[in-house]
């Protein structure tokens, strides 16, 4: 059998793979059960716009076993751009076997290549102490920032 990892760009043919993932990261981490049909729209609504951001996928054996989304921010301070990690996902079948670290082992190449890039970013639930050691042995480390948001709308209801 082929047990060969591959890293992709997603494509509109990975978005029920992607609504899967992310309604599953949502419940695991932060017990939101999450809309289905407004997260079909919004997975969509990035694989159709590349300036929304983009996904990329790992698969083993052809099989989708984890992915991640990218998106972006200026900082004006540094003249460049942040990437920003989000929805972050393994299956669980598939956790501690070095997926996610081959992920961003692959965005960190990419960023390094891109002259526009300044660095990557990501944030995590407070107590979700493993993804918080899995990132600090990647070398990342945790910011003097707090996050703040205020839910105007939901969008795309």
């Amino acid at each position: 059998m082929n047990d060969a990892i591959t890293i992709r760009p997603a494509g509109p043919e990975d978005a029920g793979t992607l609504v899967e993932f992310n309604a599953a990261m949502a419940l695991e981490t932060e017990g939101l059960e999450l809309d289905r049909a407004r997260l079909t729209r919004g997975v969509a609504a990035l694989l159709a716009d590349a300036e929304r951001g983009r996904y990329v996928i790992l698969e083993k054996a052809g099989r989708a076993v984890a992915a991640l989304m990218l998106t972006r921010e200026w900082s004006d301070w540094r003249n460049g751009f942040f990437w920003w990690i989000q929805s972050v996902y393994v299956r669980p079948e598939a956790r501690r076997r070095g997926h996610y670290r081959r992920l961003y082992e692959h965005v960190h190449a990419l960023a390094s290549q891109e002259p526009g890039v300044c660095g990557l970013r990501l944030y995590v639930e407070r107590e979700n102490h493993p993804a918080r050691a899995t990132y600090e042995k990647l070398g990342m480390h945790e910011t003097a920032y707090r996050l703040y948001e205020i839910v105007l709308r939901r969008s795309g209801a």
